[in-house]
């Protein structure tokens, strides 16, 4: 509606009836029954507070939106902890490669040729690491506050007590520990500090921040658990039985030494366990033809069964990663079908000017004349009285 605007009403005044049946006189009443008065009505809206709208972003534009807090949090958050990406990879190996030359330097500080030299250089490295993942730390504290479960104080402990994080947070703080109250440079031979260093090599080997590995082996052993379960049970009754058998046949032998081999029936399951693993050890061997010929049989009969798994996991993951591959050959076709879908539904809306979205069958009016009701089934006492006829 303009700001000026033109009402024009009308108003009709009746006359007087007239019974006169003249011509002229009716012209007359005609033109005088409705008198039009015409009045115009000005009327002018107030007006309209601007509104100043920010300019959409397209995806398809060359122009990036505004980086907000919650942008930032994101691309943090999936830097850190869902590392897709050559960026990536390369952060993430770096910093892999440096923990494991800090391990490579405790290992140096426990030889005594170059002892001096690694114990200063992993002081300073040990002083660098625990800054860095300290401040790793707090900034996967942070940016995890893009998601909504890890909004607030309450979500970013739900964050601290995930079992990652709460390795992180051990080896910092006994990392610190271990700089602090350590002297003479010898903090780095102590079991705790090797304890530490191990569990920052699992930490950087935990690549995967949401844990795909670990539920790709589950799930392999989970759908094969029957298959591991029946091969593992026969193995270790055979490792018990064998085990004593030997026991019974060489528990009175002596070796060349005056010792015996077998003097309990631990013993006899240490050389079981150590045969089937196939490890060999040769601390403990059978001296008797007897002893030897249970444990030829056994070996035969029980590594056989302890190797099965083996084989079975490896089926099992060659299967799940060829499922994996049609999976993901699945998902590169869904947006070409999807552009397919698309691009046909945009052909047909532009070619069929109907208002109907879809006609799959159209039932015309006229072929409803033409279709011929089913003539009812003659009833069962008429088609009796028929044959009797007969």
């Amino acid at each position: 509606m303009n700001e000026n605007t033109i009402n024009t009403l009308y108003e009709a005044i009746p006359l007087p009836q007239d019974g006169s049946s003249n011509g002229q006189q009716r012209q007359d009443r005609q033109a005088d029954t409705f008198e039009l008065k015409r009045e115009t009505l000005v009327t002018t809206d107030p007006p309209r507070p601007t509104i100043n709208l920010d300019p959409r972003v397209s995806i398809y534009s060359g122009r990036r939106p505004l980086l907000t807090r919650t942008n930032i949090q994101g691309r943090v958050y999936n830097f850190l902890e869902r590392p897709t990406g050559w960026k990536c990879f390369v952060y993430h190996f770096t910093v892999f490669l440096i923990v494991l030359i800090c391990l490579i330097f405790s290992v140096l500080s426990t030889i005594q040729q170059y002892n001096n030299l690694a114990t200063e250089t992993l002081f300073w490295m040990e002083i660098v690491l625990v800054v860095f993942f300290g401040a790793e730390y707090v900034v996967r504290l942070w940016s995890a506050g893009c998601r909504s479960k890890y909004v607030g104080i309450w979500g970013r402990l739900r964050f601290a007590r995930k079992p990652i994080s709460v390795i992180d947070l051990i080896v910092v703080v006994a990392s610190i520990i271990v700089l602090c109250v350590g002297s003479n440079g010898q903090v780095f031979a102590t079991s705790a500090i090797r304890g530490i260093r191990f569990l920052q090599i699992l930490r950087m080997l935990h690549v995967d921040r949401q844990g795909g590995t670990w539920r790709l082996l589950g799930s392999v052993v989970f759908i094969h658990r029957q298959e591991l379960i029946t091969t593992l049970y026969i193995g270790f009754l055979g490792l018990i039985f064998s085990s004593y058998f030997v026991y019974l046949a060489e528990k009175d032998a002596i070796d060349s030494s005056g010792e015996y081999q077998f003097g309990s029936y631990a013993d006899a399951l240490w050389w079981g366990v150590v045969t089937v693993t196939t490890i060999g050890y040769g601390d403990k061997v059978p001296q008797t033809w007897i002893g030897k010929t249970i444990a030829s049989c056994f070996s035969v009969f029980a590594i056989s069964f302890f190797a099965l798994p083996a084989g079975i996991l490896g089926s099992g993951f060659a299967l799940k990663v060829q499922q994996k591959q049609r999976q993901k050959h699945f998902n590169r076709q869904i947006p070409a079908a999807a552009s397919l879908i698309q691009t046909a539904w945009r052909c047909y809306a532009a070619e069929n000017p109907d208002s109907a979205t879809w006609k799959i069958y159209i039932r015309k009016q006229s072929r409803n004349h033409h279709i011929l009701s089913p003539s009812p089934k003659p009833k069962k006492s008429a088609m009796v009285k028929k044959k009797k006829k007969k």
